[in-house]
Parts: structure tokens; sequence; C-alpha cells
């Protein structure tokens, strides 16, 4: 994070650039990481297409569905948490709006978790 101004301006105001501010997301640092779990994912929704395709026993695939739900969930509670510790983070140090903003746009992420 810096601050950027010139000036007795930049002195008393100085702006503050978050990772945010830079187009840097919160899972940036584990890019790779996510993609090898959601191939993973992408993999097991293929494996449910195969199921289905080969006539499966119904409650053989749900049990996958199953499996395949789960780990998408827990890819969105980890993604979750990346975005509030550093997103909403970020937003806290610069203050204002945009803290309010960032817990209202994490609170509906989270509420839009809990319906599914």
């Amino acid at each position: 994070m810096t601050t950027t101004g010139t000036g007795a301006d930049a002195a008393s105001s100085p702006e503050i650039v978050t990772d945010h501010d830079r187009g840097i997301h919160g899972y940036h640092d584990q890019k790779q990481e996510h993609l090898k779990r959601l191939r993973r994912i992408e993999g097991q929704i293929r494996g449910l297409q195969r199921m289905v395709d080969e006539d499966v026993y119904c409650i053989d695939i749900l049990t996958q569905v199953s499996a395949s739900t789960k780990a998408l969930q827990s890819f969105a509670l980890q993604l979750l948490e990346e975005h509030l510790r550093h997103c909403v983070a970020d937003a806290a140090v610069k203050g204002g709006d945009e803290i309010d903003a960032k817990v209202k746009e994490a609170t509906q992420a989270i509420a839009r978790m809990l319906r599914t």
C-alpha cells in the first residue's frame, strides 16, 4: 500500500493506493492453487455427465452431486475469506464510504451462499 500526491496537499491528505486499486485481488497469491482446485471440480462435473450418459443408479449420481456441491462450497468459503482479508481490509484502511460498500457487498455474497 502506498500514498501519492505532491506539495502541501499531499502532506495533509495523502491518497492511499491499495492492491485493490491496482487490480490485485485477494486470491492473487493462490491463483494457481485455485485453478487446480476448479479443474478438479470441473472433472467431477464431467464425471456426473458420464454417469448420466451411462445410466448409473440415481443414488450414486446424487452422492457425486453432493460431493461436487461440497467442493464448490469449500472453494467459495476460501475465496470469501481471501476477499475479507484483502479487499475488505484494504477498504478499511481507506475508510469512509468504501468500507461500508465492501462490507455490504460481502454480506450480500454470504447471503447468496446461504441460500444455495
